[in-house]
């Protein structure tokens, strides 16, 4: 009874926000109802959600995050502003003629911008927004491509925050088993095969662009190709870059103007992750990064791309009341990403308050065996994704739990199997939770009305989630992660296929 509780809030989040396609106010009510549960009746409940708000709002990662956002957003706008975006989408244009290679590329990219889901859905959703609408690709689908790429690709490298995030909460449950002997990079790495939802993803969307669509998408492309609207009628995309920006005169700006602030981006974020970490005091790469200041490290580049943008916009000659116009229609551009992101933070304080993650590895306590660990931690590790839109959350949660549980239960085999499966799991629910913040991102920078985007993804994430299933259960016959992962491919490529031809 105690997990159904503590899983009403975040339950009541995601039904809400796909019923009513309101996803501030569904949030709003969920964390309402949690603190009703949390303080026993309603005015109580209206100063506990409060209190949360202000407890997430000055955390200082949470601050620093809202602040990273926000200038992810400016820069952005300075691409726009300069002409950078629209003088690479004409580049583009003049070399991909076809739907799928627009498409294709956008996967590309996507592999390419790993190192953070944040600067990959602003880099490649800005740079394929227009490429992809010229050739009347929906803006769901576009949506999915970049949600398809951003977290899977994160969290498996090669150099992430993603990954610095993942190997030092392995080195805590190491600590906490006194494991000096193993090495939690080198862990991470043997568990990499293991984390087949990622691989499988990352394989769907050259899959599903060769093979044609099904379910809503299918509805969805068909209405953007018939029709010509790239968003359905009475939806209503999060942000539009264009109308929050205004129209850039043609022949303004080249190229350069969207590679350079991407690689003053890139570039300061890559020395940043690494400076913070400790890397100029003498430690390993890897080592700089697990111990890295993320949210500092990001919001030192994403300013370097601001100031670099604003630069280029002054020597367009610019007037500094245009730069600053910008510069706040940028910030505007991302504010329906920072309303959600703190909503979404606050439900997961409900989940902790709560002991969300507590209760439902509870309840499955009993069912836990060597051959079932990883499939039972997948599943759990789903649930708490999904519901608290957190796929670090997730990892938070399990981590220090699965691994000595693996630990105990059998060898470093299946401390790798059960890691794989932890961050699995957990990239599924930061893939398809309406109250994701990478899904609000993937949302806004592809143009896409936030629950189209949910409702048509969903379907396309639930067949890699079912094979993964699928695959943990057949870790128990066959131990090679690579076989595994090349009899899901296959199983996938069949059911893709199976689900295409249906009408």
């Amino acid at each position: 009874m105690e997990v159904l509780v503590s899983l009403l809030p975040p339950i009541a989040a995601v039904v809400l926000a796909l019923l009513t396609r309101r996803v501030n106010i569904s949030l709003f009510l969920s964390i309402l109802l949690g603190a009703w549960l949390v303080a026993g009746n309603p005015l109580q409940a209206v100063a506990q959600t409060f209190d949360w708000f202000a407890t997430v709002m000055t955390d200082e990662w949470n601050a620093r995050f809202l602040v990273l956002v926000s200038l992810l957003g400016a820069g952005a706008a300075f691409m726009h502003a300069t002409g950078g975006s629209q003088a690479l989408s004409r580049w583009l244009g003049r070399r991909v003629s076809t739907s799928r290679g627009s498409l294709l590329l956008t996967w590309l990219l996507g592999m390419v911008i790993f190192f953070n889901d944040y600067v990959n859905s602003v880099i490649v959703g800005n740079a394929t927004r227009d490429l992809t609408a010229r050739q009347g690709v929906s803006r769901e689908k576009l949506a999915w491509v970049i949600d398809a790429t951003s977290a899977p690709m994160a969290t498996i490298g090669p150099v992430s925050d993603w990954i610095g995030y993942q190997v030092s909460l392995i080195a805590g449950a190491f600590a906490v088993l006194s494991l000096t002997t193993e090495q939690p990079y080198w862990t991470f790495i043997l568990s990499l095969p293991w984390n087949f939802y990622a691989w499988l993803c990352l394989a769907s969307v050259p899959m599903l662009l060769f093979m044609g669509d099904f379910g809503p998408m299918k509805l969805a492309e068909r209405r953007a190709k018939e029709s010509g609207q790239l968003v359905a009628e009475g939806d209503s995309p999060l942000s539009s870059v264009e109308e929050d920006l205004g129209e850039v005169p043609e022949g303004r700006g080249r190229v350069w103007n969207f590679l350079l602030p991407l690689v003053v981006l890139i570039g300061v974020a890559c020395w940043a992750l690494w400076f913070t970490g400790g890397g100029s005091e003498g430690k390993p790469l890897m080592d700089a990064i697990a111990d890295t200041d993320v949210s500092v490290s990001l919001s030192w580049a994403a300013f370097a791309m601001v100031v670099t943008g604003m630069i280029m916009a002054l020597l367009q000659r610019q007037s500094l009341e245009a730069c600053e116009n910008t510069l706040l229609a940028g910030f505007k551009t991302m504010l329906p990403a920072l309303v959600i992101m703190v909503l979404a933070w606050t439900i997961g304080t409900v989940t902790g308050a709560l002991e969300t993650g507590d209760h439902v590895i509870a309840a499955t306590e009993s069912w836990l065996s060597p051959a079932l660990l990883p499939v039972l931690i997948f599943i759990i590790a789903m649930v708490i994704s999904f519901s608290t839109g957190s796929s670090w959350g997730a990892m938070a949660i399990l981590t220090p739990i699965g691994v000595p549980l693996a630990f105990n239960l059998g060898d470093m085999t299946l401390v790798s199997m059960a890691i794989g499966a932890i961050f699995s799991g957990s990239i599924f629910g930061d893939h398809c939770s309406p109250i994701s913040d990478t899904t609000v991102m993937a949302s806004i920078f592809a143009g896409s009305d936030h629950i189209a985007h949910v409702k048509t993804q969903i379907p396309y994430a639930m067949v890699p989630a079912a094979v993964s299933v699928l695959l943990y259960l057949g870790s128990i016959i066959v131990h090679s992660p690579y076989l595994l992962l090349a009899i899901g491919l296959v199983v996938q490529a069949v059911a893709f296929k199976l689900l295409t031809r249906a009408r």
